[in-house]
């Protein structure tokens, strides 16, 4: 599928998934959040990503908690399903039930803990595509998975007509020329770390899939926007205001303190997670609070 896929560019938000104290999920306060990415201008949302804790979720509850951004977003803001697993055919599973549901496309991350080769990556991510039309978009982040997926092996899966691109969290910007190389020019870049965001965007990324757009929302849309229109310079002054909060976002495990944050800003009524994560340590607290202060949202 050729780059003029218009639904995966720019701002895409890696949304936090909103639950009570009892790590059951607060539908209301997920409507609320979806209303809020609408009116800052992100470019689309992951719905139940590894940002929206979905390891800790149940085959049911992803779905359902897609569904329901779908509902919410009624048209207003493409949805991107977060259909990864560990299990292939657990991956096909879910893929298969959102087949028909209005999504824009899947994102699927690279299986964790078993630590495929490239050859097994290849096969999990060939028989994906294979189970349905929706557009496809690999997802690499080595440090969260244990396993890196190589440039030569995303080219080889580009050649799959809706393995459409790639988010790739590795934080190495040279990446974009590598991929772009082994996959083709048309083969969608998005970065998947904050920190290099802007700069994988400098060497020809289409967008940013952000853990920061969760708080910063109209901050991240401007500055892609201003990237995807080559003004560096105005995106520059607004990514180095945010630094911080690309950092320090990752103080601890992700999502704890984009969830903290999102919580002290009013967005989200607890700042709640599914076991085995627990709520940001008052020792990281203050230091998610100064980037807050420093990027200008508190």
């Amino acid at each position: 599928m050729s780059s003029t896929t218009p639904l995966f560019f720019g701002s895409i938000v890696a949304l936090i998934t909103p639950m009570d104290n009892h790590g059951e999920i607060d539908f209301d306060e997920l409507k609320k959040l979806v209303d809020f990415h609408v009116a800052a201008g992100t470019n689309a949302i992951v719905s139940v990503g590894t940002t929206g804790e979905s390891a800790t979720l149940s085959i049911d509850e992803n779905v359902k908690t897609i569904l329901k951004t779908l509902e919410f977003a009624a048209g207003r803001i493409p949805v991107i399903a977060g259909t990864g697993a560990n299990a292939t055919s657990e991956a096909i599973t879910m893929t298969k039930l959102l087949n028909n549901s209005g999504v824009a496309g899947c994102l699927s991350v690279v299986p964790y803990y078993n630590k495929p080769t490239q050859e097994g990556m290849y096969q999990h991510f060939k028989a994906i595509a294979e189970s349905t039309d929706l557009p496809q978009l690999l997802y690499n982040v080595p440090g969260r998975t244990g396993s890196d997926l190589k440039p030569e092996t995303v080219g080889r899966l580009a050649k799959i007509p809706n393995i459409v691109g790639i988010k790739e969290a590795t934080g190495d910007v040279s990446r974009v020329k590598q991929i772009k190389q082994a996959a083709g020019e048309d083969f969608i870049f998005l970065s998947g770390d904050d920190a290099t965001g802007l700069e994988s965007m400098k060497l020809g990324g289409q967008g940013v899939i952000s853990v920061t757009n969760n708080i910063a929302s109209a901050d991240m849309a401007k500055m892609c926007k201003l990237a995807l229109e080559g003004k560096f310079d105005e995106a520059e002054a607004i990514n180095q205001r945010l630094m911080a909060l690309h950092r320090d976002l990752f103080i601890e495990s992700n999502p704890i303190p984009v969830k903290w944050a999102a919580y002290k800003l009013g967005l989200i009524k607890q700042p709640a997670l599914r076991l085995p994560l627990t709520t940001l340590s008052e020792q990281a607290q203050p230091a998610v609070l100064a980037a807050l202060k420093g990027a200008n949202l508190l």
